[in-house]
Parts: structure tokens; sequence; C-alpha cells
């Protein structure tokens, strides 16, 4: 079970970095990309879908990579919903970058709070000028 947990993570992201691609290249083969990982993410446990019911994934890289390609009058939506979707802070701002959003939200930054992270070091000199 967490294999498969990991294997989908895996796969989601990899569909996330295509769809960056595209938005890079605007390259035929990179949406097709794109396209069969959304394709392999609609399968339940990598097995064929006999009737086609899962098809969020394809639905949604169709959708994207229309808005990616001006295709769409609310392209600024769709992608910025994409962008907020997206939970990983940098590839959030790659994305919005290659896609020319000019204020992408990341998500909240998590300060580092370690009231350890110093101890050991010696302590430091007062520079004397």
């Amino acid at each position: 079970m967490l294999q498969s947990v990991k294997e989908s993570h895996r796969l989601l992201r990899a569909w996330q970095l295509a769809l960056l691609r595209f938005a890079v290249t605007l390259d035929e083969s990179d949406r097709l990309n794109a396209a069969a990982l959304a394709a392999e993410l609609d399968r339940p446990s990598g097995q064929r879908d006999p009737d086609g019911s899962l098809h969020f994934f394809r639905r949604t890289s169709s959708q994207l990579c229309a808005a990616i390609s001006g295709q769409l009058q609310d392209a600024d939506a769709i992608l910025d919903c994409f962008c907020k979707q997206i939970g990983e802070p940098r590839l959030t701002l790659a994305f919005a970058a290659a896609i020319g959003m000019t204020h992408p939200d990341p998500g909240p930054a998590q300060p580092m709070r370690r009231p350890d992270l110093f101890s050991g070091l010696p302590a430091r000199r007062s520079a004397s000028l």
C-alpha cells in the first residue's frame, strides 16, 4: 500500500513536470507526454479501465494545455487555479514563470524554527575596529 502511494505521488509529480515542460516549450511531443502521464494517473492501480470512466487527469491535462496555448478565454483563471493546487512552492514558481504569471502565490512559507540550530558552535568574537 505504501509503495502504491509513493508511486502515485511520483507519477503525479512527473505529470506536473510534464505540464511545466509543455508550458516552456509549447511542443506537441511535450503535450503528448503530459497526456500519456495523465492517462496513466487515471488508471486505478495501474490496471486498464475498461469503461473509461476515470478521466480526471486526461480532461485536466487537455484543459491546461489549451489554456497554456492561449486557446481558452478563461485561461488565466484555469492556470491560476492549477498553480494553487501544485503543492510544491518551487514548482509553483517555475510554472508561474513559464506561463508569465506575475504574482504567483506559492503557499505559506514555513520558517525554520530550531532553537538548537547553533548549539555546540563557538561564540563569535566581536570585531574591534
